[in-house]
């Protein structure tokens, strides 16, 4: 396979399984002017043959529509692969040694910036101290900002460029102090180094098989600048499509800015590794309950300017009091406008973890569509898990509830949150489908839809995400095992490899066996990545 720059006019792919719902057994499919045009068997494929501009041997790959990553933040992922990333340091000191080595090999950097850093994981149990910071960087401006990104940890030297968070107590800054050193330390990226990040960002998303990212950019986040240039970016150079979301309470800013909403990380709480999520009952290792940003009140508000404009309103919320009052402002949005125009605005929630029976009717009644991040499950559930610790174990296997959110008719679209957790669509659908709390698990159908139609979905596209007629050509080109065909059952365990159960097979996702690796990606026909050697 050889890579092109600009779509051919009229491409058979052929000799390999084509996932698409038009035919369970296809092993061929026609794109042709950036659609999919036909899908169907390898002998009908010889009427095509003649007729193409290229014709693309699968010698047995398979085919799916290309992932969408609902909840990515492109520039720090960028900053995250290129940069000082802790996320897999296994102690406090072999933290400080990385940033002390990363140090030694930037010395012209105007302020270090660092990733990943999760104190609950390490032997020590405690965050690096101001002190030892100061120590390992030589004296210079540093910010480490934790796996969540809700709190951070900084050198003496940045506080001193940062007097809006100066006076606090040697500990990792939340809240408004964060967001005031986090805005001092990305203002020191240099518009090419930011532009660098960003490309890197989305080659890497296109070599995993992503077509398209959510990006969720915001005042308290990055920059105005930093989603004009990426979306600037995203337009002019091959790529995967990237969707921008505006994290402010205000419709027009959102729209004079591209973005596709006034949502994403609009905070209603924090985080639940920073104690910052906002809960009915404290934390089970802390004496409060966490920060609330915005009241029901803000949220209809927000809901009812972001209705009446056209847009998409949307809300970072996490614990159950925030999910609760995000509940409660939607509803008095829609006894305003009438249920009806809410629901078909496709407002969103962001992460949407701590979810109670109440709530999860309630998103389906008021149609929000939940944004979540699977990986997160992976990363802190289970009952020695971060969220355990936070919770206690009871709390804890409450959390991400996605079956129960199927079952409800809640439209779910997956996504990363990446730098928290890495970009990863194939390691995304495991999470789901083996989820560590059994009763949360979906099936790995259930899972691909929602990374990849759900996606397009969750911006009001219900004719893409899917291999057939009509709709664009996104797609990913993978090297895998045998497909199989998930029993429809709530079992994640029983498969089947029967063709005639009529339905197109997925890898076989059971933990320990190797992912799908991707050989090209192609976004609207033209193919943005493709393996070398492929």
């Amino acid at each position: 396979m050889s890579e092109s720059s600009a779509p051919s006019e009229t491409v058979l792919l052929r000799r390999g399984e084509v996932h698409s719902p038009a035919d369970p057994f296809a092993t061929a499919m026609v794109v042709e002017r950036g659609q999919i045009a036909w899908v169907g068997s390898e002998g009908a494929a010889d009427a095509f043959a003649d007729g193409v501009d290229e014709v693309v041997d699968l010698d047995g790959a398979l085919v799916t529509p290309a992932f969408t990553d609902a909840h990515v933040h492109t520039t720090s992922t960028g900053l995250a692969l290129t940069g000082l990333d802790l996320s897999g340091a296994p102690s406090l000191p072999a933290a400080l040694a990385r940033v002390r080595e990363f140090a030694a090999a930037r010395p012209a950097d105007r302020v270090l910036l660092g990733h990943g850093w999760d104190s609950a994981a390490w032997p020590e149990g405690r965050p690096p101290t101001r002190a030892e910071l100061d120590e390992a960087t030589g004296g210079r401006p540093l910010y480490l900002s934790r796996i969540d990104v809700h709190s951070a940890v900084v050198t003496t030297a940045l506080l001193d460029l940062a007097p809006a968070a100066a006076g606090h107590a040697d500990a990792p800054l939340t809240g408004d102090a964060h967001h005031a050193v986090r805005a001092t330390a990305l203002g020191a990226v240099t518009p090419a180094q930011r532009t660098a990040a960003q490309r890197a960002a989305l080659a890497h998303a296109a070599s995993l098989g992503i077509g398209t990212v959510h990006e969720c950019a915001g005042p308290e986040i990055s920059s105005e600048d930093d989603l004009t240039g990426l979306l600037r970016l995203a337009a002019e150079e091959p790529g995967p499509r990237v969707v921008g979301y505006w994290a402010e309470q205000d419709a027009d800013r959102a729209r004079e800015l591209g973005a596709a909403g006034a949502a994403g990380d609009l905070f209603v709480d924090g985080s639940l590794g920073s104690h910052t999520a906002c809960l009915n009952h404290p934390y089970a290792d802390a004496d409060h309950a966490g920060l609330a940003h915005l009241d029901a009140d803000a949220v209809a508000s927000h809901v009812v300017a972001c209705t009446e404009a056209g847009l998409q309103a949307g809300f970072h919320a996490i614990g159950d009091a925030a999910l609760t009052t995000v509940v409660e402002g939607v509803r008095a949005a829609a006894e305003k406008l009438g249920l009806a125009r809410v629901r078909a605005a496709r407002h969103r929630v962001e992460h949407a973890e701590m979810l109670t029976p109440e709530t999860i009717a309630a998103f389906a009644e008021l149609g929000l569509t939940a944004s979540v991040q699977p990986a997160f499950d992976a990363l802190w559930g289970g009952q020695d898990g971060m969220y355990a610790r936070r919770l206690g174990a009871d709390r804890a296997r409450t959390l991400n509830p996605f079956a129960a959110l199927l079952r409800a008719g809640v439209p779910l679209a997956f996504g990363s949150d990446s730098p928290v957790t890495p970009l990863d669509p194939w390691g995304t659908v495991r999470a789901a489908a083996f989820h560590r709390t059994p009763e949360h698990r979906v099936s790995v159908r259930a899972a691909f839809t929602a990374h990849t139609r759900g996606g397009w979905r969750a911006v009001g596209r219900d004719d893409a995400g899917v291999l057939v007629p009509g709709a664009p050509a996104d797609y990913a080109v993978w090297r895998t095992g045998a497909l199989v065909v998930q029993a429809p059952d709530d079992r994640v365990a029983r498969w089947s490899t029967d063709p005639r159960s009529g339905t197109p097979g997925l890898p076989d996702l059971t933990p320990g066996r190797e992912l799908p690796r991707c050989l090209r990606t192609v976004v609207g026909g033209r193919t943005v990545f493709v393996r070398p050697g492929e």
